[in-house]
């Protein structure tokens, strides 16, 4: 038994540092894509693709899939993919990709409130002042990159506000309703029951004739598509593991860490590392450890 909650521990930390690096670095893979496309337009692509990658998958576990439960995984598909792929979208057209990233870090705060107050999870306090550290080191971080002169526009923050309410709500829905059932099978058929929407969308704001007109359409296309199958579809599949070990919040952490892969991406693109910024980090850090044990 004590060797089976090692290796659930390691494992769940193996994918929560996962999740960091992947979702981290989606930020400038979406900023390829605004090249030339427009956010409805990359959301609708991101969305696509992946419902398109999960076929296969479908069709294998179709046995497997209890469509009774079609109106969660819709609610889950809606609030962890569709709507937040739409409002990073439109967020980064005035945001940069690391204040975007910093600004995701009010999901834990999200996942925790909500968990509480409408999903009627219980209250851990352990759980909380880990939310709260790790907020602060977030928000130390935030401070820096505004002081760094990073683009922003205080109205659009407010869409990745609605996100991370987004996410919140997603990731509660899966701790509770959930829990007992695969994340293949939940990430695949979340998808299927939003694929309708994402196919209109896709038509409707002209993909195919951007891409075909725009000099750098075809580029911006691959990028999405980059972030399709391993922001989403690989993303979506260990995170929905990561929330049948842990719960909501613990998995909701990863948001803390991708303010880290931010600057780390920063610092690969000139930017200084100051001490302000890795007090940050060990903040985050630290509130992840607390909330965890």
């Amino acid at each position: 038994m004590k060797e089976y909650l090692q290796n659930k521990t390691v494992l769940s930390w193996v994918l929560l540092l996962v999740l960091s690096l992947t979702w981290g670095s989606s930020y400038i893979l979406i900023k390829r894509g605004l090249v030339a496309f427009q956010p409805l337009q990359v959301a609708s692509i991101r969305l696509v693709v992946s419902a398109m990658a999960f076929i296969p998958l479908l069709i294998i576990l179709k046995r497997k899939i209890t469509w009774k439960n079609w109106k969660l995984y819709f609610l889950v598909g809606l609030t962890g993919n569709a709507i937040p792929a739409l409002m990073f979208a439109i967020a980064q057209t005035q945001l940069s990709s690391a204040l975007t990233g910093v600004l995701n870090s009010v999901t834990p705060l999200a996942t925790f409130v909500i968990g509480f107050l409408i999903f009627r999870l219980p209250f851990k306090w352990h759980k909380l002042l880990g939310v709260v550290v790790g907020l602060g080191g977030a928000f130390i971080i935030k401070k820096k990159r505004k002081a760094s002169g990073a683009a922003s526009n205080p109205f659009y923050a407010g869409f990745v506000l609605v996100a991370a309410i987004c996410y919140a709500i997603s990731s509660n829905t899966v701790a509770s309703f959930l829990k007992n059932y695969g994340s293949i099978e939940i990430s695949g058929a979340s998808f299927v029951m939003i694929s309708p929407l994402a196919i209109f969308l896709f038509w409707y704001s002209g993909v195919m004739e951007t891409t075909l007109t725009h000099p750098s359409g075809w580029s911006s296309f691959g990028y999405i598509s980059i972030l399709a199958l391993a922001g989403t579809v690989f993303a979506s599949i260990l995170f929905y593991k990561l929330v049948h070990l842990t719960g909501a919040v613990f998995s909701s952490f990863v948001s803390y860490l991708m303010p880290i892969v931010a600057t780390m991406w920063g610092l690969l693109d000139g930017e200084p590392i100051t001490l302000l910024s890795l007090s940050g980090m060990v903040l985050i850090l630290l509130g992840v450890y607390v909330a965890r044990k």
